[in-house]
């Protein structure tokens, strides 16, 4: 919706959430199809960038890549009947995929795999190397997500074991 104007500004889309100005184009993802897009601001047509296998819900930038957040999708009737809902929930996933804006490929993500099931909100942290979880409990930390296996081939041997494993 155009504020200013009291004007919808695209129609048809299911679950829209998290709008983001980007390099001068209106981005939202289409949660109920794990859709990520844009939307044109003169005709309101909205084209589809990419589709990631979560109910997608939050969205930040850096540069040409788009930070979305996956959620699984809780089973209650509000989610009854959405194409994302339709998918096998081994097929769904929690986490953070990245996205090449100007590809519309992944180029990376980060998986929950146990206790964390949604992601409400995702911000890029501009000018930090090394954030950390806050969380002191190793073994959690260590099993809250996965990597690919070119993934853990970019850390260093030393770092590959959780910390209380590390003797």
């Amino acid at each position: 919706m155009d504020i200013p104007a009291n004007e919808i500004m695209t129609r048809g889309l299911s679950m829209p959430h998290s709008p983001r100005w980007h390099e001068d184009r209106l981005w939202v993802l289409e949660s109920g199809n794990g859709g990520v897009g844009v939307v044109d601001e003169r005709s309101g047509k909205y084209q589809e960038v990419c589709r990631l296998p979560g109910f997608t819900r939050g969205l930040d930038f850096a540069g040409p890549y788009a930070f979305v957040g996956l959620s699984q999708v809780r089973e209650s009737a509000v989610f009854s009947g959405i194409a994302i809902a339709q998918m096998k929930q081994e097929d769904r996933c929690c986490g953070v995929w990245i996205i090449d804006t100007r590809s519309g490929q992944t180029v990376g993500f980060v998986k929950f795999t146990d206790a964390a099931q949604e992601i409400f909100a995702v911000q890029a942290l501009h000018g930090l190397s090394w954030p950390d979880v806050l969380n002191e409990d190793p073994k959690r930390i260590a099993e809250s997500f996965e990597l690919s296996d070119e993934a853990i081939q970019q850390v260093p041997p030393e770092s590959r074991q959780p910390a209380a494993d590390k003797s």
